[in-house]
């Protein structure tokens, strides 16, 4: 029995060697930064229909309008009435329409971060 062997009569594997580690941590990265650009387009897309829900009048007594709405009210919370005017189409635009934004960029912006690490 050798000292190397931690059980004698079974198949030891190498570890990975270097370039395989690096491989493995870029498809993470890539993997990472799939799910952040998602996550970003998600919240982006719900804040854009909510304003397109909103802006040819769909029936606020409908669920889906409903789940909407509050979904773009909760990705949407630290921008509300940052824009204050007289035209509601116009505000409901500039409030959720600069979160949308917002997100999009950060979360590509990290997104192309990870990529290039």
């Amino acid at each position: 029995m050798s000292n190397t062997d931690p059980v004698s009569g079974y198949q030891t594997y190498n570890q990975p060697s270097g370039p395989d580690r690096s491989l493995q941590r870029q498809a993470a990265g890539r993997r990472t930064a799939l799910t952040i650009c998602t996550i970003a387009d998600t919240a982006a897309g719900l804040l854009v229909l909510w304003i397109l829900l909103f802006l040819l009048d769909a029936n606020l007594a409908n669920v889906f309008v409903k789940f909407v709405h509050g979904m773009a009210d909760w990705l949407a919370w630290w921008s509300q009435d940052i824009f204050t005017m007289d035209t509601e189409g116009l505000r409901v635009l500039l409030n959720y329409g600069l979160p949308a934004v917002l997100y999009l960029l950060i979360g590509h912006g990290i997104a192309a971060r990870l990529n290039r690490a």
